[in-house]
């Protein structure tokens, strides 16, 4: 009885001791990783150095020349606050954000 005890305990302490070596030579066998970018990449520091001629609209997506940009973006800061919504569509924009609360908390039930 004893001799089987003591069997158990070897073939543990051998799997708890092979087994993390099995599998960092498995995890390192997938191959190395390069850290560095591509060589046709731009780095970061020259991008933004860059000066930018064209530009696409924040509001269409249409292209700009950076006069027109410039213009845009002058014209955006100076609104004094975003158009109105109608009431009508406030009022479902509300009654929206309520029911995905209500989902969050309650989301056994079907709304």
């Amino acid at each position: 009885m004893r001799r089987k005890e003591t069997y158990k305990a070897v073939l543990l302490i051998l799997i708890t001791a092979v087994s993390p070596v099995i599998f960092q030579l498995f995890a390192y066998h997938k191959g190395f990783v390069i850290a560095l970018p591509p060589k046709e990449d731009i780095p970061e520091e020259i991008l933004r150095t860059e000066i930018i001629l064209e530009a696409r609209s924040p509001i269409d997506g249409k292209l700009l020349s950076a006069a027109e940009y410039a213009q845009l973006q002058a014209q955006l800061k100076t609104r004094p606050y975003p158009p109105k919504l109608s009431p009508k569509v406030r009022e479902t924009v509300f009654f929206l954000r309520l029911l995905k609360i209500l989902k969050t908390l309650f989301p056994f039930v079907d709304f």
